[in-house]
């Protein structure tokens, strides 16, 4: 495992890779891809399982889906065997042009920042639930609760963020990561133990809520719109191309049964969690499957403990990779000479961490909830998981024999994205109008 979690720190705190990285084993590359993907949109995933209709639709959802996410990566990994980039940008820009190229890199950027709000926003709900554990309000005459001062979220996240990630982020390189890399993997499968436990101990809070499940009753139009959650959880599409760079045997079939592998790993994690927590509180269920469970629950509060130290373990590395893209557009510019010397690059790398994590913080701070952030997310990454590797593909068969299949795919892979990135776009254009 220590040299797994080396692997995965070397690969996905780095942006680009150097001639002396490692050769990655079938076992690392499965490893980084799981550890990618699992992350803060399982806390989703009960909570899609009640807005798809039921446990039948979404989980056909799930399924077709996975054709679109394995096509995805194989059609990436296909790129990159055929371009000299090790970046999933590169290979975009190598194989669509320079002007998809630079669409990459800003979709690149608006993901992982809304990324990064997701992750605050997943933090700031834990905080909640863990000072409410901790420091219960207090009632005053009449029945009103009064809630300290230190324990709202908005103080405890804004402290976490200028006290911890802040601080972490800063650096040019993350080298704690060779500590933390499986924490992220490990909180996942134990929230999702915890989940199928709790659901067969049948404590009174499941019982409370068990004449509530949906009528099972889905529209088309429901089993679309959790499409965006699927997208978020799934994605490790933008990893995938470095993590193939990295790989000893990058032969197609090689890489084809490490994506198929990988994603159902993944499948299986996210469909037990999604099911057991939609029959846990059916339609109950919160967009954080967390915050539906009891604070004083001490299953649930280590649950929350290992999901809120991974968030903030991976967010510097989230923010590294957003700022090597904005300082690679910095350094593009026509006074590029003077952001390479020390005293600008520090400058440039600390006001950039500093508007980062503030920008991020005041969006999460004001985000209801975590589903509304994900929405976004999963329309964006629409274009990582159908719409820039369709067109990769379309643009990489000239010399392939079976040319006309190819292309077809990729133009059915490119359209499903755009539909999806518009569908959910408009649908989380929609929902935040009618909060406000």
């Amino acid at each position: 495992m220590e040299e797994l979690a080396r692997e995965s720190i070397t690969l996905l705190a780095k942006p680009t890779l150097e001639s002396g990285s490692p050769n990655l084993s079938s076992a690392g590359a499965v490893f980084i891809m799981l550890k990618s993907a699992l992350g803060a949109g399982l806390l989703n995933f009960p909570w899609a399982f009640n807005k798809a209709g039921g446990v039948t639709p979404a989980v056909l959802v799930e399924l077709g889906s996975l054709i679109f996410l394995i096509s995805g990566l194989v059609i990436l990994g296909y790129a990159a065997s055929i371009s000299t980039q090790t970046t999933y940008q590169g290979v975009v820009r190598e194989i669509c042009g320079a002007a998809i190229g630079k669409l990459c890199e800003v979709c690149f950027i608006l993901n992982l920042f809304m990324i990064s709000v997701a992750f605050l926003r997943v933090v700031g709900d834990q905080l909640e639930k863990l000072c409410d554990s901790f420091y219960p309000n207090e009632t005053l005459s009449g029945g009103i609760s009064r809630q300290h001062w230190f324990t709202d979220h908005r103080f405890t996240l804004s402290a976490l963020c200028a006290l911890v990630i802040f601080p972490l982020s800063i650096p040019r390189e993350i080298g704690f990561q060779k500590y933390t890399s499986i924490l992220g993997t490990l909180a996942a499968c134990y929230l999702m133990l915890v989940i199928v436990i709790k659901y067969y101990l049948r404590t009174d809070y499941v019982v409370k809520h068990e004449h509530r499940r949906s009528s099972g009753v889905s529209s088309w139009a429901s089993m679309f719109s959790v499409i965006p959650t699927i997208c978020f959880g799934f994605q490790c599409h933008e990893a995938c191309i470095t993590i193939y760079s990295s790989m000893s045997n990058k032969k197609l079939s090689h890489w084809i049964v490490v994506s198929v592998m990988s994603m159902l790993f993944c499948l299986l994690i996210y469909s037990l969690t999604g099911l057991y927590g939609y029959l846990t509180f059916g339609a109950d269920v919160a967009a954080d499957i967390l915050m539906s469970y009891p604070g004083n629950d001490v299953l649930v509060i280590v649950a929350r403990l290992l999901f809120g130290i991974s968030i903030i373990t991976i967010y510097p590395i989230v923010l590294l990779l957003g700022r090597s893209v904005l300082q690679d557009v910095c350094l593009s510019s026509k006074h590029s000479y003077l952001l390479t010397t020390e005293p600008y690059e520090k400058w440039m790398r600390v006001t950039l961490t500093t508007a980062w994590v503030v920008v991020t913080l005041v969006i999460a701070l004001f985000v209801p909830d975590i589903s509304d952030v994900i929405s976004v997310i999963g329309g964006i990454s629409a274009f990582f998981i159908f719409i820039f590797p369709g067109l990769c593909l379309v643009c990489a068969v000239e010399m392939e024999p079976i040319k006309s299949c190819l292309i077809t795919w990729g133009i059915v892979t490119v359209l499903c994205g755009a539909f999806i990135f518009g569908q959910s776009t408009t649908i989380a254009l929609m929902e935040l109008l009618y909060k406000v």
